[in-house]
């Protein structure tokens, strides 16, 4: 059972089998950037991406969250890449060359990285890799939820957290020189308020909210208490 208390196997069959047909009639799977260009400085200067909960590093936690997507998974590391947070079967996406940080620089990336490769279209899958119980399933409810909305991003109860999101490429055709130009939204809430993103509430499929993330020691030791829940 996924944190998002669904079967594995059913979220990926669902995922695998959402229209999204192109041109040529074959369906395509979603392309994925996992944004980890965070500084941790309140957690000394770590690459969170490095972090560990139950053994496993958060960016492979949330890599096997996400799930099938098109090769090769972008992993968003910020203005430079030191190496740290990598996975074999991803590349690495550096932010353009703006006075602009974060997870809104991240996606700006991606999209650079997507249009670079001639890929314009689609959609593309976002998460936070300070998120280690992003649920198995997260793909395939953002998908069905999105409907004809240009982005769709997580919330829970009254949080919401815009950095896990599905958008489509299209939509975003324009934000890499905007953000050069400096004319983009200021964040990514400012970027899915502009568009008319659609909120995906989670709190009646999940036990505990899924999107916490890690931001300093205390939230780490909190997160790691999921995988050795205490007994009656």
């Amino acid at each position: 059972m996924g944190a998002g208390g669904g079967n594995r196997h059913d979220a990926v069959a669902a995922l695998r089998h959402t229209p999204r047909a192109g041109d040529d009639g074959q369906v395509s799977l979603p392309h994925g950037v996992i944004i980890a260009g965070g500084r941790g400085e309140r957690l000394g200067g770590v690459r969170k991406a490095d972090l560990r909960i139950g053994g496993r590093r958060l960016v492979d936690r949330v890599a096997a969250a996400l799930g099938p997507v098109a090769p090769p998974l972008m992993i968003a590391v910020g203005p430079e890449d030191d190496g740290r947070g990598r996975r074999d079967d991803a590349v690495a996406v550096i932010d353009l060359a703006a006075p602009v940080g974060g997870p809104l620089a991240g996606l700006a990336a991606a999209v650079a990285a997507l249009e670079a490769r001639g890929i314009g279209d689609g959609l593309l899958m976002s998460a936070a890799v300070d998120t280690p119980f992003l649920p198995d399933d997260f793909a395939a409810v953002m998908i069905e939820a999105l409907g004809d909305a240009p982005a769709a991003f997580a919330g829970w109860g009254a949080d919401f957290y815009p950095p896990n999101a599905i958008w489509r490429i299209a939509a975003l055709a324009d934000l890499p020189r905007q953000i050069l130009a400096e004319t983009a939204p200021r964040s990514l809430k400012g970027l899915q308020a502009a568009m008319g993103a659609r909120r995906v509430d989670w709190s009646g499929r999940c036990a505990a909210d899924p999107f916490l993330n890690v931001n300093t020691m205390a939230d780490l030791l909190m997160l790691a208490k999921r995988t050795h829940p205490t007994k009656a």
